[in-house]
C-alpha cells in the first residue's frame, strides 16, 4: 500500500527523509535534527549500501548560521552505527532543551 503524499518513512517515531546521498531524521519543528550524509557506498551482491556516513546533530534555530547550528559530528561505518548514534544524540539533545 503506497504512503500518503504528506506521510513520512519514520523510525523510532520521528520522521525520516531522504535527498540523493543526506537523509534528515527528527521533527523540523523541534530544536535539532540529525543529518546523514553518505560519503561512500560498497557493493553487496546486487544492493549498493552505505559505507561511510557523517552523522551531525543540526539546531533548527533560523537565527543561527549554518556553521554554528552543527551541534556534534561523527563518521560511523554503515547506516545502522550512523542511526543509532544518531538517535541517541536527538533524543539526548531534545531531553536536555525541554
Amino acid at each position: 500500500m503506497a504512503a500518503k503524499k504528506d506521510e513520512f518513512l519514520t523510525y523510532k517515531g520521528r520522521p525520516l527523509v531522504r535527498n540523493g546521498n543526506t537523509l534528515y531524521y527528527g521533527n523540523m519543528f523541534d530544536p535539532y535534527v540529525i543529518m546523514l550524509t553518505i560519503k561512500s557506498t560498497k557493493k553487496d551482491g546486487d544492493m549498493e549500501m552505505a559505507d561511510k556516513v557523517t552523522i551531525q546533530l543540526i539546531s533548527t534555530d533560523p537565527d543561527i548560521s549554518p556553521a554554528k547550528a552543527i551541534i556534534k559530528t561523527s563518521e560511523k561505518t554503515g547506516l545502522y552505527n550512523a542511526m543509532d548514534i544518531g538517535s541517541i544524540w536527538l533524543e539526548r539533545a531534545l531531553k536536555d532543551a525541554e
